[in-house]
């Protein structure tokens, strides 16, 4: 039986779409190895392909050499002709995708590297570069925070002000090298621009369990919210437990920390000094402080955890420094006229900082209260202690898990089950706390209360919008706003994390 000659090359044509939709479909779960059995295999039929189509020129040629008009069969393989090298013109632009995308050599390293990519780690918009192997990452980091504020209600004209402000701009990087990884960001913030993390990083097993050592400028474990990075707090400003407790060198020190993680535990150690945005000139001596913490969840199940904590600090303070007069915000970043008198104690020595942490999370509640407290010792005064404590409380109307973690007892990204990204309505949380400020163990100091509601609307794992409203109370014995007063302060923030 002869065969029909327009049946031969479609299924030539057929078998050729085959493989080359082959090895598109099969890029998600095969090896760089077999993808690239797969390539070979194609170019073979390629070959096959252009020997059939060098075939058929000939023909063409002869035919055209003969007086006599095309018959059917020639004007069939002219048809013929064009489909087959359409097929094989589509093969080799897959097939030069295919390797530039995904093909490595033998030895590990191809034009791409073997370079995988993944969006979205960490609660971040941005991409983690990573080898094959997993050896090497890399990611971008960056963040954008904008505010716009606003008091009335003060019986001072000047605490009444409105206005907007770049909480935060900051662009960095990080990434592993094996067990060694990096980190480093630059914030420009309050027409500065100063160093934030900056460090090298150690992962190791410790008695068994995971740990990391930390070398650098680093975040200190401080607390619930201490130890948390601004954008993942549930409220816009750090709890009083956190601004009243930290030592002269802040949130961030340069120097080295080491941490540890059980099931249901961790604890950490570090000694710092100043950051390299307060550091000295050279002439002085930094401030050194000696910080550790623990926590622990007695309870830990499917539904959520109970976390109790506590950290202690030493720190002796650096003899460039004359006085201590902190004043911490108690409503919002921008108004600096709105703080609580602390009263200033000259020639300080050293000071000593402890606080304790206890609530949970239960399915989509969270509950936190903290204590915080900093005594400062003086070669002209007599010691000074100050207090600061917080209650607070969330729910997540939408149903997802509070971004409070149970391993490193902070605050990490909400996971938004339907990302207004996507075509959903992204996760809402309703958030309330009080804040206590008490500076009177000072002879002149102040002290002062805030209520703060708080409305967050997660847009997807990396940006959200935050509404706060607070009514605070202050009452100072020193400086231009004496005396008790009220007010109320709106704050409202846009942010977005890659």
């Amino acid at each position: 039986m002869t065969p029909n000659p327009r049946i031969l090359p479609a299924a030539a044509l057929g078998a050729l779409l085959l493989a080359v939709a082959a090895p598109g479909h099969a890029a998600d779960t095969v090896s760089n190895a077999e993808l690239l059995k797969l390539v070979r295999q194609q170019a073979a039929e390629i070959k096959a392909l252009k020997q059939r189509i060098g075939a058929l020129e000939a023909h063409e040629a002869q035919a055209a050499a003969a007086p006599a008009a095309a018959t059917p069969l020639q004007r069939q393989a002219a048809e013929n002709r064009e489909a087959v090298a359409a097929a094989v013109a589509d093969a080799r632009a897959d097939e030069q995708a295919l390797a530039r995308a995904r093909l490595v050599d033998s030895d590990g390293r191809g034009a791409g590297g073997g370079v995988t990519t993944r969006w979205g780690k960490g609660h971040e918009a941005g991409p983690t570069f990573s080898s094959d192997d997993g050896f090497f990452t890399f990611k971008p980091d960056g963040r954008l925070v904008m505010d716009f504020t606003g008091t009335r209600g003060s019986d001072y004209d000047a605490r009444n002000l409105s206005g907007s402000q770049v909480n935060s701009v900051r662009l960095g990087a990080e990434g592993t090298m094996g067990k060694l990884g990096y980190h480093f960001e630059v914030d420009f913030a309050g027409n500065k621009t100063s160093l934030k993390e900056a460090y090298l990083s150690y992962a190791t097993p410790v008695f068994g369990l995971p740990s990391k050592f930390y070398l650098g400028n680093f975040l200190k474990d401080l607390g619930t919210e201490g130890s948390s990075e601004g954008v993942t707090t549930p409220f816009m400003l750090r709890n009083a437990a956190a601004t009243v407790g930290e030592p002269v060198n802040s949130y961030f020190g340069l120097g080295g920390e080491w941490k540890i993680f059980g099931p249901d535990w961790h604890y950490s150690l570090s000694v710092s000094g100043n950051s390299p945005a307060a550091s000295t000139t050279g002439s002085e001596t930094d401030s050194v402080a000696y910080l550790t913490r623990a926590h622990w969840n007695p309870l830990k199940g499917g539904d959520g955890f109970l976390h109790v904590g506590a950290w202690y600090y030493y720190e002796k303070i650096g003899n460039g420094v004359a006085s201590i007069n902190n004043t911490p915000a108690i409503a919002l970043d921008y108004n600096g006229n709105l703080a609580v008198s602390a009263s200033s104690i000259a020639d300080p020595t050293q000071d000593r900082g402890v606080g304790y942490e206890l609530g949970g999370v239960y399915r989509n509640f969270w509950a936190m209260g903290e204590y915080g407290k900093r005594t400062i010792d003086s070669s002209s005064v007599d010691a000074v202690t100050r207090h600061g404590s917080s209650l607070a409380a969330g729910w997540m109307i939408t149903g997802e898990k509070p971004g409070f973690s149970s391993r490193g007892g902070n605050w990490q990204g909400v996971h938004v089950s339907d990302p207004l990204t996507s075509g959903g309505w992204g996760a809402f949380e309703l958030a309330a706390r009080v804040d206590h400020y008490d500076f009177t163990g000072a002879p002149r100091g102040g002290k002062g209360i805030s209520y703060t509601l708080g409305l967050n609307w997660y847009f997807n794992d990396w940006s959200r919008l935050m509404v706060n409203y607070i009514r605070w109370y202050t009452d100072n014995k020193v400086g231009s706003y004496q005396g008790p007063d009220w007010g109320n302060s709106l704050g409202v923030r846009a942010q977005v994390v890659f």
